[in-house]
């Protein structure tokens, strides 16, 4: 069974991960990121939406493999809704792990399970409007509460870069204060409890499940966990294949990740692409 030439991998890795996933499709679990990935990068967080090919190729391609997990930084609810998730065909299997597996969503209950957020987090949202002001933080700048993270988004400024690196110090800064950590990504700054990642995420969902090959895709720098994860799983012989969305819209894929990874896609669309390849490749061969 093949795949289209432009959604086959550029390493020997990728290429067995690969063709394991097509030969035991009910022993693999895909594994996929929400911001980059599966919606488009916006201006702004709420608007951001689904590509509308993506809940047609997941509930067609669900149905096929052992699980689909979306892996994010929002939180569960919110990834769910932007995403068309709930009660759509073929996802009744779904799991959505949120705040970076804080959180987690399961279509077949449709419940959102949790435990409480740190107490570092609501002293950063107490203070991070001074520690902005304090630092000169430029018109544009502007704070998105996750609830169980705050980041910091600077897309809007004139100048995004260096705002980005104006507050790196001081927001590192607060988060050391109150026990938390920051993670950087595209014209973002994430404050949120350290521990707690994609790659813990991917590996707790792991855990316990007969699932040997894991297909990973992100955009950005918070899916390098995720990246690691998989690629300890390498070190122990089971096979994994990380694939990058390149994300559209006058931004560069994130270097990092893309020069690790074994398949780039141009962005959501891509990832819809290969999704909708891997279920058409997998019903043919039923």
């Amino acid at each position: 069974m093949g795949m289209p030439e432009l959604l086959t991998p550029r390493t020997a890795a990728g290429r067995d991960a690969l063709a394991a996933l097509l030969a035991a499709p009910r022993e693999s679990v895909v594994g996929l990121d929400f911001d980059g990935t599966l919606a488009p990068i916006v201006a702004d967080p709420a608007r951001a939406r689904a590509h509308p090919g993506v809940v047609p190729a997941l509930s067609a391609l669900a149905p096929l493999v052992g699980a689909v997990v979306v892996v994010t930084g929002r939180p569960a609810a919110v990834a769910v809704e932007y995403g068309g998730f709930a009660d759509a065909p073929g996802l009744e299997h779904l799991t959505v792990l949120g705040h970076y597996g804080a959180e987690r969503w399961d279509a077949a209950t449709k419940e959102t399970t949790a435990p409480e957020p740190p107490a570092g987090v609501a002293a950063v949202r107490a203070e991070l409007p001074a520690v902005l002001a304090a630092a000169g933080a430029p018109p544009g700048t502007w704070t998105e509460d996750k609830g169980r993270a705050l980041a910091v988004h600077t897309r809007r400024a004139d100048r995004p870069d260096e705002a980005l690196e104006l507050l790196r110090a001081p927001l590192a800064a607060l988060a050391a204060a109150h026990g938390l950590m920051v993670e950087p990504g595209r014209m973002v700054l994430e404050l949120r409890p350290p521990g707690v990642d994609k790659g813990a995420a991917l590996t707790g969902f792991l855990a316990g499940r007969p699932l040997r090959t894991v297909l990973y895709v992100g955009d950005d720098l918070g899916d390098l966990p995720a990246y690691e994860a998989v690629e300890r799983r390498r070190g122990e012989g089971l096979p994994g294949l990380l694939v990058c969305s390149a994300t559209t819209g006058g931004e560069a894929p994130v270097g990092a990740l893309a020069d690790r990874a074994d398949l780039v896609v141009p962005g959501p669309a891509g990832v819809v692409e290969l999704l909708a390849a891997l279920a058409d490749g997998l019903s043919r061969a039923r």
